[in-house]
């Protein structure tokens, strides 16, 4: 069933869903398993990356794109400043900003902090279907980035 968008309840939660699938994103890369990333995505969605060069399109190549990532790789992302914009019943866009801290080679423990490796932000496209809301096409724009450190190997000589 349609929505109408003037109808307060619905405008916010639908809000709130694409919120959540936009913090669910980083909590996916950070603390679960990076492939599961995908379902968060329409099954022909895009994820880009203008300045980087990088275009994924479709949810099988998605998985797999993200599930690449080191295996010893430590991240924390912080979602934050993020706007979204109900555009239709089926349909939303937002922007939001990220920080991204991230090392290679990490083998447990806390690591010293760092400056954060990118800082920059996304902008979203929703579409809605099944009743539920899915990123349709996700686009990185970085501010400020810098390498990935890598950690000394522990006890490698």
């Amino acid at each position: 069933m349609d929505t109408d968008l003037t109808d307060p309840v619905e405008r916010m939660l639908a809000e709130r869903a694409c919120e959540r699938l936009i913090v669910e994103f980083g909590q996916r890369l950070d603390l679960g398993d990076p492939g599961d990333v995908a379902e968060l995505f329409t099954e022909d969605a895009v994820w880009e990356w203008p300045a980087g060069e990088r275009r994924i399109e479709g949810r099988e190549p998605l998985r797999a794109y993200f599930a690449g990532r080191p295996a010893d790789r430590l991240s924390r992302r912080v979602a934050s400043n993020i706007l979204v914009t109900v555009t239709t019943p089926r349909a939303a866009t937002a922007t939001s900003y990220f920080t991204t801290y991230r090392v290679d080679g990490h083998t447990g423990g806390p690591v010293p902090a760092r400056p954060p490796v990118q800082v920059g932000h996304y902008e979203d496209t929703f579409h809605r279907a099944g009743g539920r809301w899915r990123l349709a096409h996700r686009t990185l724009f970085l501010a400020f980035a810098g390498p990935t450190d890598r950690l000394p190997a522990v006890g490698r000589d």
